[in-house]
């Protein structure tokens, strides 16, 4: 399916945590790099460290301008936010990548240290799940740190399998996808993907 990126508000998924807390899920864009920054700012840097895979006190001005390019080169960066008195706060993003010669997802995740272990974590893995089998693909993977037992953790109790990394410092986690447009269980992502069948493809 092709995504239409000319009206990203249609790809925001709300979900509730079991703590009843509101979470949103959207697409971040070009207005969205104060919110970005800051986001990073605040997590700790054993986090941080963790997230950029190197030391760094916020996120790097290269890095922030492509994680605001909606859809360049198939990649798309997903804010996890919660409302507050003054608009809204990130509490976790998600970066993915579509690799269409390989039908494959590839991303890196974070969440917020005050908002770990309160599921948000597996709430964007299975939202992703969604997300990349909408996209067509039938294989999602990321790349850790050995010292990430966190990020190791989540991905295991997501049903993810351990693999060799091309960096010997870092671990690969791989989950198979075997979903049809029918199937996806994501009910957003599941009318995307079957109206994405139905449209005419274009080039």
């Amino acid at each position: 399916m092709r995504l239409d990126l000319d009206h990203p508000a249609q790809y925001t998924d709300q979900l509730r945590l079991d703590s009843g807390v509101l979470l949103t899920l959207r697409f971040a864009g070009p207005g969205d790099g104060a919110l970005l920054q800051d986001y990073f700012r605040a997590l700790s840097p054993s986090s941080r460290y963790s997230r950029l895979m190197g030391a760094a006190p916020e996120l790097p001005a290269g890095q922030l301008v492509r994680f605001l390019q909606l859809g360049e080169a198939d990649a798309y960066t997903v804010l996890a936010t919660v409302a507050n008195d003054h608009g809204e706060t990130a509490v976790a993003e998600l970066r993915y990548v579509h690799h269409q010669d390989e039908h494959a997802v590839e991303f890196g995740v974070s969440v917020h240290d005050r908002w770990q272990g309160r599921g948000v974590g597996a709430a964007l893995l299975a939202n992703l799940e969604c997300r990349a089998a909408a996209l067509g693909a039938e294989l999602i993977y990321g790349d850790t740190l050995r010292s990430n037992t966190a990020m190791i953790g989540l991905a295991r109790k997501a049903g993810y399998q351990l693999a060799a990394s091309l960096d010997w410092k870092q671990t690969r986690f791989v989950k198979t996808l075997n979903y049809t447009p029918q199937t996806i269980p994501c009910a957003s992502w599941r009318l995307a993907a079957l109206q994405g069948e139905r449209s005419p493809r274009i080039g």
